[in-house]
């Protein structure tokens, strides 16, 4: 229960936008004030019983005490040979000892099930396994040299199927972009590559070997990765671009951010690289904070790109931005590409259109448009749009 309370806080401090935006303020604050009124029935509750252990725990050792000395002083006041004077001071003595431990463990009844309840819950998430995992004998990938392949793979989510016997063929070097519907299967194809979920059925490989064979830590080395969602950190730019590799220099950081197209803004800011960005990067706009994010897979320098709507979050101006970046970032790469924006599309070597899981169309742009399917349909809504 205090956990979704701070979960609430944490929603309304990040939304606080969006809240006043809607006008919500009295629907968050009514939500968060009803886990708090729980939660406080909940404390005052055990705090009753914990306060109450002390005072109970006395009086019934007062009035055992009372009863004893009552018993035993009838004994002797009556010269009983069950009890002399010393044996009956003796035993006194050693009770009023055995009190005060017996009071300690009634007061801390309580915060032993509070205990229990927490390490529950902590213990549960320890031993929550992984659902993938290494092979035994997984091997070490060192380099890509050749090709990216899906073989007739199979994927859904639950009884969902959301890829359908995908085969496609990347050779080493080319950008493909991945187009088509939203549902279509686009990102879950991209999530199968450095194993974050696995195929139903099916596999994909690398230079020929099954990447369920490669060690994942390896796998993803290969890769770096950039999101729709920009994911920074609240330091300093530096450390925000020599996130996946902390070694770095000075001047390899700087190289990196001159090919995100970020250097002159990082170097216009209050400290330069030392500038601290805020919780996820409020301090940036939002095609600085991409452009952070790709200085940071260019940093990496892997030979696979995986590039997820880079910039379809973006005004026309940071997309040009962005879009210049990521072609600097393409280069000599094996890229894969999600992309809606006919700039990032056309100039890709080859294009494949998903459609409910399954590929209904690929080529190039102009090889696409000359088929007048649902790519030109895609392209004719956007250009209208436009």
């Amino acid at each position: 229960m205090y956990g979704n309370m701070i979960s609430y806080l944490d929603e309304a401090l990040s939304g606080i936008k969006i809240i006043k935006a809607f006008n919500a303020i009295p629907f968050i604050r009514r939500r968060f004030d009803d886990e708090n009124q729980k939660y406080s029935r909940i404390m005052r509750s055990m705090a009753r019983r914990q306060q109450l252990a002390s005072p109970v725990s006395e009086t019934l050792g007062v009035i055992m005490v009372a009863g004893i000395v009552l018993y035993g002083g009838k004994l002797i006041a009556e010269g009983s040979n069950e009890l002399d004077p010393g044996d009956f001071i003796a035993y006194i003595a050693i009770f009023s000892q055995i009190m005060r431990p017996a009071k300690a463990i009634g007061q801390s009844f309580s915060s032993i099930h509070s205990g229990i309840a927490a390490g529950e819950r902590v213990l549960a998430l320890i031993d929550e396994k992984p659902a993938i995992v290494n092979k035994p004998d997984a091997i070490e990938i060192r380099d890509f040299k050749e090709s990216l392949e899906f073989r007739n793979v199979t994927f859904g989510y639950q009884d969902k199927k959301v890829l359908d016997n995908v085969n496609i063929t990347i050779p080493r070097g080319a950008s493909v972009a991945l187009v088509g519907p939203s549902g279509g299967g686009k990102s879950t194809l991209m999530d199968l590559i450095p194993r974050f979920t696995q195929p139903w059925s099916g596999e994909i490989r690398i230079d020929g070997q099954n990447i369920q064979d490669y060690s994942m830590e390896s796998l993803r080395g290969l890769m770096g990765t950039v999101n729709q969602e920009t994911i920074l950190f609240n330091d300093t730019i530096f450390n925000n671009i020599a996130f996946a590799y902390p070694e770095a220099t000075q001047e390899q950081v700087e190289a990196a951010a001159r090919i995100a197209n970020a250097h002159d803004f990082i170097m216009a800011s209050e400290e330069g690289y030392q500038t601290r960005i805020g919780d996820r990067g409020v301090k940036l706009s939002g095609g600085q904070r991409q452009r952070i994010c790709i200085a940071r897979a260019v940093l990496r320098n892997p030979p696979i790109m995986l590039l997820d709507e880079a910039t379809s979050a973006l005004d026309t101006e940071s997309e040009r931005l962005v879009q210049d970046a990521l072609n600097n970032l393409m280069k000599n790469r094996t890229s894969l590409v999600i992309a809606h924006r006919l700039s990032t599309i056309q100039s890709a070597d080859m294009i494949i259109v998903l459609e409910g899981g399954r590929i209904v169309e690929t080529g190039t742009h102009f090889e696409l448009l000359e088929k007048n399917g649902l790519y030109r349909k895609l392209i004719e809504m956007q250009t209208f749009g436009n």
